[in-house]
């Protein structure tokens, strides 16, 4: 992938199909990011419940997604103006909603993606345990990020998209799909007892709070108007059509080889997958898929650690404006000064340092209330204040604003991701 990024004057190539994929970046960067060792598990244990029965799931829920990513795309590159400065229109219960959820959130995560990246580093080299892996992995993300220009952070994302692609697709062809009853999967249908896992399937391929970092990577690119808006199209669906199939392949997994198992919720479940590689085709089967599983949690370090980061410094940004301030544009917004910014590196510090106490002491059940609330709610208000701030007529251009097939997909996205959000707040206090 090419990059000329942190600088706004990009020139402009023709929009042919070979200078848009010569573009593809930050859509590679949201989608990695989003797709977590948690996702993949997730998938796995419905695979190994249910079979091929949920593939449709998994197909609705890169659609769902893609509608999101294009939306965010747009607005960026549409309107001229930050996902923070949009939110600041809808008033200020928008930015104090999102600045409480990204403190409580990076304070949970943080010390979620470092276990996740140690646990098969443990398993492939146990001479440290998973807590010093975590605590190497939190820091090795630190200074990339710290010191890392954009440009280069997207090619290694891209060298990690790699990894996984090969390890974790190699995966499932080696174990081999049933091509029939994988087609069959196609045909929606509900077992029992499925319901939450074909939510969760249809909201969690990719979908965080990074889903509203990929405009600010638009930026860091150097898109930054309305004619960039079909290379940010052509990204957004490479993007997330690559972890669509990452996340068909842990079906495939699942279905074949785990069917039946009681496997393990959890980033250990994928742990249980490697020995039973090992058992059935020999240690040349684990160790690959132990490098992709921590190529897939790495990258969420480094997007997270980035993406966010820029997020949070936005939102400070835009907290400390004055309340008759007009609406800012782009133009006020500087990619280059928010990687370097105090806030910016107060966060990056936020999400390393502090998540390292709950990775002895492990999650205390009030954060995790908190958590779990709060995170639940984010994407309904993501995919409802873009279906208000893509529609807006002050805001939005005419020729840029949502049509029908939009619409719909983000009201559905709306409802199922309230219907999600729902089913983790029971599930919580269960």
């Amino acid at each position: 992938m090419t990059s000329d990024a942190d600088s706004p004057d990009v020139a402009e190539p023709k929009p042919t199909w070979g200078a848009r994929f010569k573009q593809v970046g930050p859509g590679i960067m949201a989608a990695a990011t989003g797709v977590g060792a948690g996702d993949l598990v997730a998938t796995l244990v419905a695979g190994s419940r249910y079979g091929y029965a949920l593939f449709w799931a998994v197909i609705l829920g890169t659609v769902f997604k893609l509608a999101l990513g294009e939306a965010v795309g747009r607005w960026h590159l549409a309107s001229n103006r930050t996902m923070l400065a949009g939110w600041r229109t809808l008033g200020r219960w928008a930015v104090t909603y999102f600045g409480i959820y990204a403190v409580v959130w990076g304070f949970v995560y943080g010390a979620t993606a470092m276990s996740a990246s140690a646990l098969p580093l443990n398993a492939l080299f146990p001479v440290l345990p998973v807590s010093g892996w975590a605590v190497i992995c939190g820091l090795a993300g630190l200074m990339l990020v710290w010191f890392g220009r954009y440009s280069v952070l997207e090619k290694l994302m891209t060298v990690l998209v790699g990894v996984m692609f090969v390890t974790v697709v190699g995966t499932a062809i080696l174990v081999g799909p049933n091509l029939v009853e994988l087609g069959a999967g196609l045909v929606p249908r509900l077992p029992e007892g499925s319901v939450a896992y074909a939510l969760g399937l249809m909201g969690g391929v990719g979908g965080t709070i990074t889903m509203a970092a990929y405009g600010y990577w638009t930026f860091a690119k150097g898109w930054r108007a309305p004619r960039w808006i079909p290379f940010m199209r052509t990204d957004n669906a490479v993007g997330y059509v690559t972890t669509g199939i990452f996340v068909v392949a842990m079906l495939v997994v699942g279905a074949e080889i785990l069917l039946g198992h009681d496997l393990t919720e959890g980033d250990k479940g994928l742990l249980t997958l490697g020995e039973t590689l090992a058992a059935d085709y020999g240690q040349w089967a684990r160790i690959p898929f132990l490098v992709g599983f921590f190529a897939v949690a790495f990258s969420s370090i480094i997007g997270v650690w980035n993406g966010v980061s820029l997020l949070f410094a936005d939102w400070w940004r835009t907290w400390r404006l004055p309340k008759d301030a007009p609406p800012e544009t782009s133009e006020d917004y500087d990619h280059k000064a928010g990687m370097h910014s105090t806030p910016y590196r107060v966060y990056l510090l936020w999400v390393t340092f502090p998540p390292m106490l709950l990775l002895l002491l492990g999650k205390p059940f009030q954060l995790t209330i908190v958590y779990g609330v709060l995170g639940a709610f984010f994407m309904p208000f993501l995919a409802g204040t873009l279906l208000v701030l893509l529609n807006s007529k002050t805001m939005m251009p005419a020729a840029h604003r949502s049509r029908w097939l939009s619409n719909t997909l983000l009201g559905i996205c709306l409802l199922l991701f309230v219907g999600v959000a729902v089913n983790e707040i029971v599930e919580l206090f269960e």
